[in-house]
C-alpha cells in the first residue's frame, strides 16, 4: 500500500468539508500538473494519504483514504488529459503537524513536501507515515 498527501487550501476545501463529504468521499479534481496526475494515477483503492493545509495553517490535519480509482477529473472539461481520484477522510490528526515541525525533523529532510513545496499531489515513503503519525499523535497508523 502506498501512501500519499494532498494539499488544499482551507479556503477553497478544508478538512471540516473533506469529513462533511461522508463515507462516499469526493474528487479530488483541479490537479493541473502532470507529476500529481501521474501520481494519482498510480493509486490503489485503500491507500492513504495526509491532508494538508496550504497557505493557511501550513500542516497536516487529517488522513484520508483513496475511496475510487483515477478517472476523468469533472472540472476538466472536454480536456482528456486530466483525472483524478476520490477520497474519503479518515480521522483527524490528533495534533496538526505544522511544516515547521516537518522541516525540523531530520527523519523528514527527503519529505516531498520539503522538497517539492509546490507539488500538490506528492508520495509519502513508509518512513515518512509513520514518522508524521507519530509527530500527530497516531502511534497506530492507519493502515
Amino acid at each position: 500500500m502506498a501512501h500519499w498527501l494532498y494539499k488544499s487550501e482551507p479556503f477553497k476545501w478544508s478538512w471540516q468539508m473533506q469529513k462533511d463529504a461522508g463515507a462516499a468521499g469526493t474528487e479530488w479534481t483541479g490537479v493541473r500538473n502532470y507529476l500529481a496526475r501521474n501520481n494519482m494515477r498510480a493509486m490503489k483503492i485503500g491507500d492513504k494519504g495526509f491532508f494538508y493545509h496550504s497557505n493557511e495553517g501550513l500542516e497536516i490535519v487529517g488522513i484520508t483514504e483513496v475511496c475510487a480509482l483515477s478517472h476523468p477529473d469533472s472540472t476538466a472539461g472536454d480536456d482528456p488529459r486530466w483525472d483524478c481520484v476520490d477520497i474519503r477522510a479518515v480521522c483527524d490528526m490528533p495534533k496538526p503537524v505544522s511544516l515547521k515541525d516537518i522541516k525540523a525533523n531530520p527523519k523528514l529532510e527527503k519529505m516531498s513536501l520539503v522538497t517539492s513545496m509546490r507539488l500538490s499531489v506528492q508520495p509519502v515513503t513508509e518512513d515518512e507515515w509513520i514518522e508524521v503519525c507519530r509527530m500527530g499523535g497516531l502511534d497506530e497508523p492507519p493502515r
